[in-house]
Formats: C-alpha cells, structure tokens, sequence
C-alpha cells in the first residue's frame, strides 16, 4: 500500500521545470519562473531594448534643432529643409550637365548654381556647399543664395552633431556604461583595468565621434560666416540679425549675438519677438565679464 501511496504522489507531482538547478537556486525571468538561457544572452536582450533606443535617438535628433527656435524670425526646421522643397528639377540642368556648363564656362556663376541647385534635388546637400559657396563668390549680393548657403552648413552641423550623440549612446548602450564602474581588487595591491568589451568599444568609437564633432563645429563655423556676409549684404533686413545671432550663440560668439540682437531691436523694435530678444540679450550681457 505504501508503494501504491507514493506511485499515486509522483503522477501528481508536476514535472520539474526545466533550467532550474538542482539546488533551488536558479535564475527567475521577469515573471517570477525559471530564467530562459536566451533571457540571459546579449542579442534577445538588444532586441528587446531596442525600440526604446531609437525613442531615444529620435528624441536626441529633434531636440538637436530646438536650439534654433527663438522668435519668429528664428531658424527651425523647416527653414533648414526648406531648400531641399526648392531644389525641385523643373527645367535646371541636370547634375552631368551643370558640370558640363561649368567646364565649358568656369567663370559663369550660373554654372554653379545649377550644379548646387541638381545635387540638392539629388539628395546631396552636402556636396551643393561647395559649387553654391563658389556662386556666392562670384555673386556677393545674391541674399537668396547666402540664406541657402547658410542653411546647408546648419543642416550639415546639426547632423554631424547628432551623429555624435548617437555614437555616444551606441558606446553607452554596448558596454552598460562600463562593466566596471570601479576597478575589480585582484588582492596585493592588484586590480583589473578596464574590461576589454569597453576598450573594443571605445577604440572603435573614437575616431568617429571626433570626426563628428570636428566636422559639426566647422560647419557651424562656415554658417556663421555665411550669415556675416549675408548681414553685410541686406544690413537692414532685421530677420536676418536674429539669424546671426543665434548662429553666434551657437559658436559661442557671444559679442557678435550680442551686437546682434542690438540691432534687431533697433530695426525691429515692435516686433513680436522682441521680448525674447532682450531676454536674450539680458542673459549674454551677465555671462560676459567686463
């Protein structure tokens, strides 16, 4: 009978889970049960976070144009990609034959602004900086121009400056911030250095992220240029002094914003956007000593 009992006890019994140790000890998945050997591998788990990464990056990507929102003649988004709804094909040359215009005349400025124009409708901003900086050169005062100019190196740097951060987070995201956030005590004075996952991650990360930020900080250089000629060509145009200001907050050109939310004000001083102004201009003038 006692055997029969027991017999009757085991077909009861549910089956041992599988994965848990012998001991009672195992791992608990989020639900309170058995840890799976995939919950513990690197890759289910990247692909689970993985939604929440790229909320993070579009987060990063967007916020990276709020820094030039202030006013109503302020640059935003979509005067940064304005240029690309402009750069449509209608009857300017193509790319090949813009570059055979230029080759036949290259002194023409027309040339170059049709390149710049085709490389823009192609997709290439970037590569439209150099022939529409060359247009700008032999056209000085074609404000038009210099406000496309200037709004593909913000568009470059604005980028190049969220490419940096995603870098940055990618690095982040790999090595948990650094496996070891204090060197590991080995005994007799020795300690582990830097785990090699970090290391790996970190010479390879390196190099682009100073390139990215070398890049962003001489495009934003160039654009600030741009915006000094245009300020020069149109000194009476007051949407364009709350431009150059901004673009010089932006490169820590505080004396130029300074000068020119000054004369903002004084082209513009019942604009809507001149309580903002000397908002501004109250906080440059206390960070600046003397």
């Amino acid at each position: 009978m006692a055997r029969a009992d027991r017999r009757r006890d085991q077909r009861k019994r549910p089956p041992a889970p599988v994965g848990r140790s012998s001991g009672g000890g195992g791992g608990k998945s989020r639900g309170g049960g058995p840890a799976r050997i995939e919950d513990t591998m690197f890759f289910p788990r990247l692909r689970r976070h993985a939604k929440w990464m790229f909320v993070l990056l579009a987060l990063v990507f967007g916020l990276g144009f709020v820094v030039f929102g202030v006013g109503a003649g302020g640059i935003g988004v979509g005067d940064l990609f304005k240029n690309r709804g402009t750069a449509s094909r209608g009857d300017t040359p193509s790319v090949k034959e813009a570059r055979q215009e230029i080759a036949a005349s290259p002194r023409a400025a027309k040339g170059y602004r049709d390149l710049a124009t085709a490389l823009q409708a192609d997709g290439k901003g970037d590569e439209a900086i150099e022939p529409l900086q060359r247009y700008t050169e032999l056209k000085p005062k074609d404000t038009d121009a210099l406000r496309e100019l200037a709004g593909l190196y913000l568009t470059k740097a604005n980028r190049r400056s969220q490419d940096a951060q995603t870098v940055q987070l990618r690095a982040q995201y790999l090595t948990g911030g650094g496996t070891f956030s204090q060197p590991l005590q080995l005994g007799k004075g020795q300690t582990l250095g830097q785990d090699a996952i970090t290391q790996a991650v970190e010479a390879t990360m390196s190099t682009d992220l100073s390139t990215a930020y070398t890049e962003a900080g001489s495009a934003y250089d160039s654009a600030k240029q741009t915006y000094d000629r245009l300020a020069k060509a149109a000194p009476d145009d007051a949407n364009i002094q709350i431009e150059l200001a901004q673009v010089a907050q932006q490169t820590g050109d505080t004396k130029a914003a300074i000068a020119a939310y000054e004369r903002f004000l004084k082209l513009a001083p019942d604009d809507p956007s001149a309580p903002i102004v000397k908002q501004q201009l109250k906080q440059l003038r206390a960070s600046t000593p003397g």
